[in-house]
């Protein structure tokens, strides 16, 4: 096995030379494909690109994974990814693969040496002609003159889509001379900044938040779809059409739709009506192009067209939807196959029956796993070494990984160098290397040659999740529940002063000659209430129940007050008794945990991804309480998937190396066992035993069990509800984690309060039932939210659809097609097996597999771990898969009567898929909608609504709102928050708490301090024509009015000049106002009010300017102040300018500010 073994082999046969010849190399078992490909890529008398085809696209991923590991040097890898969708669908592909697809036909024709990846079913879709890419793709650079309206034009043609905010591939936005655009085929949008009619800058921008990340000196801007569309070519596309379908053309969504400009989903089939003559991938290729076949490509491309034209035979039908016959829209196999003889074609054989031209000595790797003996995995390994006698690679699959495996390994006395990848392996002529590679399978040539072991031959198929991230900022907890994104026209909202309206918009008035923007509010009685800009944080969505039973006050009325007043009372009395529980929880001396920062350090380096901002916040909140000497309660709340338990293990970690106990509690069997794997797999270096509890062992076990745990043998004890029974012993308790804790019922919850006097409590879950929120929101516990995904996680399409066979049988075929799986929810095991039997018979080549509570243990842990390694297509489930087990292959999930699942439940449902790169559908089937509730409606619209990513916890606020809040400390409701909302309410509280912990009693009469409120009769807004979006425009307003210091009104200036551009007029007078009103609002000054002639200043009760100050003021200039009424200052003054008026007012209060 040298450098060149692969190519010694081949280089008598007519490969790569010969066009029209076909040579066979075997066998090739396990990664001996990839390295084959990889070095006779690199090689420099070969020179040319290579084209390797095979058979699926999982077969692709997996190739691009491994040839970074047998390249010595990187060359360029390019693929072409599948649609994703069925043949003839109706859904169009995700935006992202038709990006990466355009990006690869554009380079490909340019190609001059590199590998080009095709599965053999992607290269059975028929392009568009090269002529379309080539000629619809659009350079621009700095300096280049630029006309704005013609290039939206051409943009709009080119199938790009006009937007208010670019988050997705195929977008742009217009904001004045700023223009968005996110390129098909780039990894990141651009904001093109323009001076007068050139283009000035072209930057990056980050779609999260929307700020510029570095500048670029050219882009290039390539058509949003593989057709064209509008002017000439939809004439073609009628004409087209009209040759190629009988009937009325009109009575086609797809005709029609297309003629109007439009694109219909699906619309891909039509292709070939677009152009001319459609082309081929092979059009694309370079002419001295080398083809590499691999796998079972022939098998796949006949199924793949048997599927064609089963799905044409079945479809073709409808008249409404004519389609394309197969050989149109796909090219059969028989002409890709004749297509090839034109190429120099190399087959590489896996096995070794298989005939060939040249034959390798290579022979299947071993299994270490497999091999008999006993011992851990570094013992067999030891035993392999010494039999084996030649150089051997060993690949981790992470750098977390490779640590473990070294420390392990150097038990037993082995060292393995560490090396960049396989070729400089070999150069080195190294005994034993160790290299990073997301690698599962190995190369070996038998006893003496250089192997390479995976970690998959040591531990068994381990499920290993690979991902890569940008870092992002973690997410403001407080904005997301006050954010006024989600005001729609008609909601209700409070007003502090005013009580309870519905929100009608906003509108523009000239004040004083002034134009100024306001909200408009309608009350009872038609009354109109305009609130100016400035005083938004004033206003917050009305939440505490149904927006429809939301009561409406009258303005003027003692109503407001009255209900303001008693629910006043109402937080002073809660106020109080919460205090008592804070008083206490803080009074309690918890145990501060030591660190040994060096074993810390080894034991989060062994996790193998990166962490999300939002998890490395929560990870170090956890610590910090528990090495803190108070008790630690906190609620982790966070998506499904996002890395809850990454967490729980930190803190059980922590505890462990204090030689305390953790208790986990988890609602089911099957999540206790996944929880005792993951944390036995995370803890498996350290001299910490973990132990689980539930419904698999026997009594003699659970006995055995118990013993070791109270003589504290055992550190980490996993389990169900069984662990509060108090029969259970603990030998030191020091952390108690609750998972899922939305599953358990108030009397266990009863019992692990109990235990809450001095365990410190991490609670996990994704969606908090109401009472949670509002006790984290009520500062009762703290809360940690991560909802930033991991990386490339598309969120989840989301169909409400009534109930029907074809859908059904389309969704599982769309799913199945790819290569994925598919979960189908009938939640009564009475009629189960039933259900499963008639999917049986609606889809006979697949397989199913039935998994509910009332199986025997062992039978569903077998059907589970089945469908985890893939031995099904499709698992009929009860509600038992809702916590839980990560199948990161199922990406599609279809739930039976959903209108009888609450809307945690839905969610919880729903985050079972999605765990991929993969677009995942949730197909919601529900009744007509005559027959079910109101509420269950609108759960199904909220879940619908909510379809992004970390939506779990805006859910939960959504439920706060369909159900109510839950009283703070129990049993006792309260009509007070439904009538002055929650948010207000929890406001009181706050204030009530505040008063009584300076030991004031609460004042349940003092008006509420609604800030001060600045006039300077200078137009302050932000103008229409500078941000046209009204939802932008009120959350800037709302960010912009409840800023508190001089710091964030400049973070929200900066953030505004890089995306909207610089600031015009009237946007710099609403800072100056904010900065005003920032410091007077610290002296207790309820309104200035400066014209060109002066104006005056009013002081609250409570103000902190000392009287003396203000008399001395007045004597030292009596013409220019006076005093009216008792805390009115008036100032007789020329102020003709907006500066001259700040600048006065700065003078003004800044010795008062210094005095205070």
């Amino acid at each position: 096995m040298t450098d060149a073994m692969f190519h010694l082999l081949i280089k008598d046969t007519p490969w790569p030379t010969k066009a029209g010849t076909r040579t066979a190399l075997g066998p090739l078992p396990g990664a001996a494909s990839t390295a084959a490909i990889a070095e006779l890529a690199e090689r420099a008398d070969i020179q040319r690109p290579i084209v390797v085809l095979v058979a699926s696209s999982t077969e692709a991923h997996t190739l691009e994974r491994e040839l970074p590991l047998f390249l010595t040097n990187p060359v360029p890898i390019l693929t072409l990814p599948d649609w994703e969708t069925l043949p003839y669908d109706h859904f169009s592909p995700h935006q992202d693969i038709v990006s990466q697809r355009l990006r690869t036909l554009y380079e490909l024709p340019k190609l001059s040496h590199g590998i080009v990846i095709l599965p053999i079913t992607t290269a059975m879709l028929r392009t568009p002609p090269q002529h379309y890419i080539e000629g619809n793709t659009l350079d621009l650079s700095v300096g280049e003159t630029f006309d704005s309206d013609s290039f939206t034009r051409s943009l709009a043609l080119n199938g790009y889509r006009a937007v208010e905010t670019v988050f997705e591939h195929g977008e742009f936005a217009v904001r004045g001379a700023l223009l968005d655009v996110f390129p098909m085929g780039s990894e990141t949008p651009y904001r093109i900044d323009l001076l007068d009619d050139e283009v000035e800058t072209l930057r990056t921008f980050d779609p999260e938040t929307q700020r510029t990340v570095d500048r670029v000196e050219q882009i290039k801007l390539m058509p949003a779809r593989e057709f064209p569309i509008g002017g000439d070519a939809t004439h073609r596309f009628q004409m087209a059409w009209f040759e190629s379908f009988d009937g009325d053309a009109d009575l086609c969504p797809a005709f029609t739709e297309i003629s109007a400009g439009r694109v219909p989903g699906g619309a891909e089939y039509y292709l070939p009506l677009f152009f001319e003559h459609c082309g081929t991938v092979f059009d694309y290729l370079p002419d001295n192009a080398a083809l590499i076949l691999l796998g079972d490509h022939h098998g796949a491309a006949q199924r793949y067209w048997s599927e064609i034209t089963a799905r044409f035979e079945e479809y073709g039908i409808d008249p409404r939807r004519p389609l394309l016959p197969p050989q149109r829209g796909f090219i059969p196999v028989e002409e890709i196959y004749s297509q090839l003889g034109n190429y120099a074609v190399l087959e590489l054989k896996p096995d070794e029956q298989s005939p060939a031209h040249a034959r390798t000595n290579l022979k299947p790797p071993p299994q270490l796993t497999d091999t008999d003996g006993p011992g851990a995995y570094q013992e067999k390994l030891v035993r392999f070494i010494e039999d084996h006698q030649g150089p051997l690679l060993l690949c981790a699959e992470s750098q977390g990984r490779r640590e473990m495996l070294l420390e392990n390994l150097a038990k037993v006395g082995l060292q393995p160098e560490a090396c960049e990848n396989w070729p400089s392996f070999i150069a080195n002529q190294l005994d034993f290397g160790i290299t990073v590679a997301p690698v599962d399978r190995g190369l070996y040539a038998g006893p003496g040659q250089p192997t390479l072991i995976c970690e998959a031959q040591l531990f068994g198929q381990r499920v290993a999740q690979r991902r890569r991230r940008k870092t992002r900022d973690e997410t403001d907890t407080d904005a997301i529940i006050r954010d006024l994104t989600e005001l729609r026209q008609g909601l209700p909202v409070v007003h502090i002063e005013h009580g309870v309206g519905r929100y009608l918009g906003l509108q523009i008035l000239e004040i004083d000659g002034d134009p100024a923007e306001f909200l408009l509010l309608e009350y009872a009685d038609d009354n109109k209430l305009y609130v100016p800009v400035g005083s938004l944080h004033l206003i917050s969505r009305y939440t505490a129940g149904d927006p429809d039973t939301a009561p409406l006050h009258r303005l003027g009325s003692e109503q407001w007050e009255k209900a303001r007043r008693k629910a006043r009372e109402r937080a002073a009395d809660v106020a109080a008794q919460l205090l008592d529980v804070y008083a206490r929880r803080e009074a309690r001396v918890g145990h501060a945990h030591e660190l040994d920062e060096t074993k810390w350090q080894q034991f989060c380096e062994g996790f193998p991804f990166e962490e999300t901002p939002d998890q490395a916040a929560a990870i170090a909140a956890v610590k910090d309480d528990m090495c803190a000497p108070k008790v630690m309660d906190r609620l982790v709340c966070g998506d499904v998937g996002f890395g809850k338990t990454e967490v729980a293990m930190r803190a059980a970690f922590i505890a462990a190396q204090n030689g305390r106990q953790s208790a986990i509690l988890v609602p089911t069997t099957l999540l206790a066992n996944q929880h005792h794997a993951n944390f036995r797999d995370r803890f498996a270096g350290w001299p910490y035993t973990v132990e689980v509890v539930s419904r698999f062992q026997s009594a003699k076990d659970l006995e055995r069990i118990i013993a070791r745990v109270q003589s504290g043998e055992v550190d980490i004890l996993v389990g169900t509800h069984k662990l509060l029974r108090s029969d259970f012993g603990f030998h030191d308790l020091g952390l108690l984690i609750i998972d899922e804790e939305h599953r358990f019922g108030v009397k266990q919850k009863e019992a692990i309060k109990a235990l809450r006097a001095e365990v410190d409590i991490l609670t996990m879950t994704a969606t908090p039932i109401p009472r949670t929120l509002n006790m984290a929101l009520g500062g009762l516990r703290d809360l940690s939210i991560i909802a930033t995904p991991p990386a490339r996680r598309l969120s989840i399409k989301t169909f409400i659809r009534e109930h029907s066979i074809a859908l059904v049988k389309e969704a599982v075929l769309r799913e199945t097609l790819r290569g994925g799986q598919v979960f189908y929810l009938h939640n009564e095991v009475k009629t189960i097996e039933e259900s499963a039997r008639k999917l049986g018979e609606l889809l006979p080549e697949l397989s199913i597999g039935v998994a509910h509570g009332q199986l025997r243990e062992q039978g569903l842990e077998k059907v589970m771990s089945d469908f985890y390694h893939q031995h099904h297509h499709i698992l009929v489930c009860s509600t038992i898969i809702e916590t839980g087990i990560d199948i990161p292959n199922a990406n599609t999930i279809i739930i039976e009567r959903a209108d009888k699942f609450g809307l945690a439940q839905l969610h919880q449902l729903r985050g079972r898929v999605g765990r991929s790169h993969h677009q995942a559908y949730a197909y919601l089937l529900s009744p007509p909608q005559s027959v079910i509730t109101s509420d269950a409606q609108k759960r199904l619209e909220a879940i619908e609504a909510a379809g992004d990513l970390g939506a779990g916890y805006q859910l939960a606020s959504h439920d706060m709102e369909i159900r109510g809040a839950g009283e703070l400390l129990g049993a006792e409701q309260s009509g007070q928050i439904h009538q002055v909302g929650f948010s207000l309410y929890l406001s009181m509280l706050e204030s009530a708490v505040a008063a009584l912990r300076r030991g004031d009693i609460p004042d349940i009469d003092q008006p509420l301090d609604t800030g001060t409120e600045v006039k300077l009769h200078v137009p302050a807004l932000i103008p229409e024509d500078y941000l046209p979006d009204i939802t932008t425009r009120l959350v800037l307003y709302k960010r912009i009015a409840q800023a508190s210091n001089a710091e964030q009104l400049r973070e929200i200036q900066v953030e505004m000049i890089d995306r909207f551009g610089l600031l015009p007029e009237p946007v710099k007078n609403l800072f100056t106002a904010a900065l005003i009103k920032v410091r007077a609002q610290r002296l207790g000054i309820s309104e200035i009010d400066m014209t060109d002639e002066g104006g005056s200043i009013e002081f609250t009760a409570a103000t902190v300017v000392e009287p003396a100050a203000i008399v001395n003021l007045i004597q030292s200039d009596p013409l220019c102040y006076s005093l009216s009424g008792s805390g009115k200052l008036r100032v007789k003054k020329s102020l003709p300018t907006l500066s001259s008026r700040a600048e006065f007012v700065e003078a003004l209060i800044s010795p008062w500010l210094e005095a205070a």
